[in-house]
């Protein structure tokens, strides 16, 4: 895959100086009136990601606006135990709700029969998109971690605590064992299967990794991403990776001396003078305004933003969110943050 000319991709030298490239987690969704149309067309949710004309089109409406970086797909991390054969629908105002998996009975029905061909609409979405984005622009795949996924899985949609997986780990090891092996491996191919589609970079959201003790966060979230990043590196070893164990504070330092990432997103938990000193001289950290500022006050917004810019200045660093983009977000906020990234010196 020829990288050349590709921005983004610059900030994973280890001599990259200059302005920091930048994208927003949720860049492409609801904030963005083009997508509200598009979005009225679709039967449901996953209808919509599995789609590829519209899952591409959601893609490049932010890229048109806001001349972002890179580009994400347009998808869900529950596309995964979707194409296990889970249970998975999207309610408005709700959020997923899943069938439960919670015994090894309830695993049985899972398989990866069906795993690829489930999964191809998203993997032409990519292939879709590769071909319609500026070359300058780089492709980022996803997918949720195994901790993550396996969260919604056994409790059957989000929690504030997830208290159920974390009691599993203890009732059932041997069945929560056998779920995150089969997630680590999914999420393995589908990773893999999307750079084979187009994608430049991989991110994995460990969205709930910070419910975990230091232990579990070990054991769940650290283990099964550095068998991930393993897989993928041995297949694409130029490919980088992006790790985001959202909520996980000092932690963070473990993660990314253990799972082998080449950049690490960090979010409010983190602050900027802590990651400075002990993250940015190990990796690419990315990250974190608040996205609740960048919805509600445009100028606080900005001032907040030249500070990050001033901290992290022009080392490895990546400017995104510290989570994704809310529906509430007025487009022309989004549009001031990315003159201001692009006029950065």
């Amino acid at each position: 895959m020829n990288n050349s000319g590709k921005y983004f991709l610059s900030a994973f030298t280890p001599s990259f100086s200059g302005r920091p490239p930048f994208w927003l987690m949720r860049q492409a969704g609801r904030y963005l009136p083009e997508y509200k149309e598009l979005r009225k067309k679709a039967k449901n949710f996953l209808d919509f990601c599995y789609t590829p004309d519209k899952a591409c089109e959601v893609t490049l409406q932010p890229i048109r606006r806001f001349n972002m970086d890179a580009a994400i797909i347009f998808s869900d991390i529950l596309v995964i135990p979707h194409a296990l054969g889970a249970d998975v629908r999207f309610e408005e105002g709700k959020g997923p709700i899943l069938k439960p998996v919670q015994n090894s009975k309830d695993l049985e029905l899972l398989s990866r029969q069906n795993f690829a061909s489930h999964l191809s609409p998203v993997y032409e979405a990519l292939r879709l998109t590769r071909k319609a984005l500026p070359a300058e622009t780089t492709l980022i795949g996803f997918a949720g971690a195994p901790w993550t996924l396996a969260c919604y899985m056994i409790e059957g949609k989000g929690s504030r605590d997830f208290q159920l997986p974390r009691t599993m780990i203890y009732k059932d090891p041997a069945f929560f064992i056998k779920l995150v092996d089969m997630l680590t491996d999914a999420v393995s191919s589908h990773a893999i299967a999307q750079i084979e589609a187009g994608a430049e970079v991989i991110q994995i959201f460990d969205s709930w990794a910070g419910v975990l003790s230091e232990k579990q966060f070990s054991d769940w979230s650290i283990v099964p991403t550095k068998k991930i990043v393993s897989a993928i590196k041995k297949a694409y070893p130029s490919i980088p990776v992006i790790g985001f164990p959202r909520m996980s504070g000092s932690k963070i330092t473990d993660y990314v001396k253990q799972t082998g990432v080449d950049a690490v997103s960090i979010d409010g938990s983190v602050t900027l003078s802590w990651a400075k000193e002990h993250l940015q001289p190990h990796t690419v950290v990315q990250g974190n305004l608040d996205q609740l500022l960048l919805a509600y006050d445009k100028n606080a917004m900005l001032e907040e933003a030249k500070r990050i810019l001033s901290i992290f200045g022009d080392k490895r660093f990546i400017f995104n969110l510290g989570h994704g983009v809310i529906p509430e977000t007025p487009p022309d906020n989004v549009l001031a943050l990315s003159e201001l990234i692009r006029s950065y010196a």
